[in-house]
């Protein structure tokens, strides 16, 4: 059975098949990577490793990591692996806390990368009579195109609004009969709310059946708010720019971690600290290699984004492994007051309460010695409205779980709808105000 995004021969080919396919194409990447930069030759001669070297998966362990800072420090086109005349497309990412991440596309990358985005929208069940809303940003951002170029591959009617403009986007789902919405997780949270101020009934009014959500972390919580107020099914999409953009791994409809696929990428998880690899089931950094990308490659690439690999059959039929939700990032690992904290915990343990909504902010500030912890969470309606609502009682329970689960005390503020900022991309959930931060 295949018709070109669901591939029998591919997606459910033995473990042995795949890693024997996978191993080979690690060293000739390898090997072409050494062959057509500078910067990787220079990196494998100082770590003393030659191509050759590689003849196991064992061997893999001998390439030394590529972290952020490499690509940041050769930015441009400095790790370039072909002529400039043969890109043909150029993505990087924000580049807020220094210069940008460039992804280079030659002709073969750009059709590999629409390949897999058509694979990964087909696996999480878009198909070609849908109507595909899409609100991730176009341009240099990956997200929008990218889901665009998958879409466009499959068939379906693509209506491409990208970010903002709120009010026009729920105009042009209802009235165009979206089925399928693909944008970042918070901006689906604030488009159902902002339906429910409009006077629009998600699930009666909008006919979207299921959404395709990245681009940030979110949690099984938020998962469970989307598909409650908006009345579809979600699915977890991943994907950087350092690797193609979105269209790494997805969920499939069994919700039970993210298909990665491995014909394209090899990935490992390590030990943040050490770096040392772990066996599967392990939950520790991700590191990809993407295998036949051919522009600006990159080896044994270091997300940061903390994870569990599973490598069982999945109950779908496929094969490829498959990446758990990710918990967080290490380089986002909040330290307060000695302890580390990952953001997702926070809103892991508030998210249960149905009384509040799913605007909230950790605010860290170190107006003297100490770190001052506070977490704003905004009430839900309902909520605000019930004159027996015990908000005192609320506050400690909610209290009393974020210490359970993190084992510390913040200060807790119950606000008001609509007081946290919105934004209509990434949501800004930590601010820290901390100087001298650890």
């Amino acid at each position: 059975m295949s018709d070109g995004y669901w591939n029998k021969n591919i997606e459910t080919i033995t473990r042995k098949e795949l890693e024997e396919r996978q191993l080979q194409l690690f060293k000739e990447k390898v090997r072409f990577c050494y062959d057509n930069t500078a910067f990787y030759r220079n990196k494998l001669k100082n770590a003393g490793v030659s191509p050759e070297d590689i003849k196991t998966f064992e061997d893999i362990r001998k390439i030394p990591f590529t972290v952020k800072d490499d690509l940041r420090d050769n930015y441009p086109l400095g790790m370039l692996a072909v002529n400039q005349a043969d890109i043909v497309e150029i993505h990087t990412s924000s580049g807020t806390t220094g210069n940008p991440v460039v992804g280079a596309y030659t002709r073969s990358d750009m059709d590999i990368w629409q390949e897999l985005m058509a694979r990964s929208l087909y696996t999480a069940g878009v198909r070609k009579q849908d109507i595909i809303h899409i609100a991730y940003g176009y341009g240099l951002f990956t997200g929008g195109l990218g889901f665009h170029y998958g879409a466009q591959k499959i068939g379906a009617a693509i209506i491409p609004v990208g970010g903002g403009m709120t009010q026009r986007q729920i105009k042009l789902m209802h009235d165009l009969g979206a089925t399928v919405m693909c944008c970042t997780p918070s901006f689906a949270v604030y488009l159902a709310e902002t339906m429910v101020k409009e006077g629009i009934n998600p699930k009666k009014d909008i006919k979207l059946r299921m959404g395709l959500f990245g681009a940030e972390p979110w949690s099984e919580r938020i998962r469970e708010r989307i598909e409650s107020e908006l009345g579809i099914e979600a699915f977890d999409i991943y994907g950087l720019t350092e690797l193609c953009g979105p269209g790494v791994s997805v969920e499939c409809n069994a919700h039970n971690g993210l298909h990665i696929w491995e014909d394209h990428f090899l990935v490992e998880t390590i030990d943040s600290k050490t770096g040392e690899v772990l066996p599967a089931g392990e939950q520790g950094e991700l590191v990809f290699t993407p295998l036949t990308k051919t522009g600006l490659p990159v080896l044994r690439y270091r997300t940061r984004d903390i994870s569990a690999l599973e490598t069982e059959k999945c109950e779908c039929g496929r094969t490829h492994s498959r990446m758990m939700r990710i918990s967080g990032r290490s380089d986002d690992m909040l330290k307060i007051r000695g302890v580390n904290v990952f953001p997702s915990q926070i809103e892991y343990a508030i998210m249960g309460f149905p009384e509040v909504a799913a605007q909230y902010q950790i605010i860290l500030d170190r107006p003297e010695a100490l770190d001052v912890f506070t977490i704003k969470i905004e009430l839900a309606e309902k909520t605000l409205q019930d004159s027996q609502a015990d908000l005192s009682g609320l506050k400690c329970r909610i209290l009393e779980k974020i210490h359970n689960i993190t084992g510390l005390s913040p200060i807790l503020e119950l606000v008001k709808p609509d007081e946290i900022p919105r934004t209509e991309g990434k949501a800004k959930r930590v601010l820290d105000l901390r100087s001298g931060k650890t």
